[in-house]
C-alpha cells in the first residue's frame, strides 16, 4: 500500500495510529482543532480513527495501516458527505482530470487539491459543487495540473469547509498515480 500521509519522501513517521491520524487531520486535511477518537482495530496491522471538526460533527474516517517498517501510515480518509466516483483510489490521472461524484457541503462547495509526493504545497486546486441542503447531489468538474518532472504518486484531497473559519469539516483523501 502506498500511503497518503505522511509523505513517504520525508522522515516523518508515527509509532501510534491515533498520532498519525491527528497529524494527518491538521497537517494535510486542514482541520483546525479536531476531535480525534480512539483507534478501532480492523486487524493486527490496520484500523481506523474517527476525526471530527467539533465534538458532535460528522465523522471523517481516517484509515490507518502499520506497514513493513512498523510505522503507522494513513492510507486514506472517507466521509459520507463526499463520494468521489472518478477517479478512484490508485487510478492514474492525467490533466485535465475529470472529477465526478456526489456531495453535500456548505453552499454545495467541495474544495479539491492535488499534492505530489515531495512537494509541500498543492500542485493544483479547484472546486466542485454538489448540494448544500444535507442531501447528496451530483457533481462533475475537472482538475487541470502540471506535475513536476519525475512525479509518480500524488494525493487527491476533497474538503468540505466551514462557513465560519474555512477550516475543514469533512474530508475524502485518496492516493493517485
Amino acid at each position: 500500500d502506498q500511503p497518503v500521509f505522511p509523505d513517504p519522501t520525508t522522515s516523518q513517521r508515527f509509532d501510534d495510529p491515533v498520532a498519525a491520524a491527528t497529524a494527518f487531520a491538521t497537517e494535510l486535511a486542514g482541520f483546525s482543532d479536531p476531535t480525534v477518537g480512539p483507534f478501532m482495530e480492523g486487524d493486527a496491522r490496520s484500523g481506523e480513527v474517527e476525526v471530527r471538526a467539533f465534538p458532535d460533527g460528522a465523522p471523517t474516517t481516517v484509515l490507518v495501516r502499520q506497514l513493513e517498517d512498523d510505522a503507522w501510515w494513513v492510507i486514506g480518509a472517507e466521509t459520507e458527505s463526499i463520494q468521489l466516483a472518478t477517479p478512484a483510489a490508485r487510478d492514474t490521472i492525467r490533466s485535465p482530470q475529470a472529477l465526478t461524484g456526489q456531495a453535500y457541503a456548505f453552499e454545495g462547495t467541495v474544495a479539491v487539491r492535488l499534492y505530489v509526493d515531495g512537494v509541500q504545497e498543492p500542485v493544483a486546486e479547484t472546486f466542485v459543487t454538489g448540494r448544500g441542503d444535507g442531501v447528496l447531489g451530483d457533481f462533475e468538474g475537472e482538475l487541470a495540473f502540471t506535475a513536476p518532472a519525475g512525479a509518480t504518486h500524488g494525493v487527491l484531497v476533497l474538503l468540505s469547509q466551514s462557513a465560519e473559519d474555512g477550516g475543514t469539516v469533512e474530508a475524502q483523501v485518496l492516493r493517485v498515480l
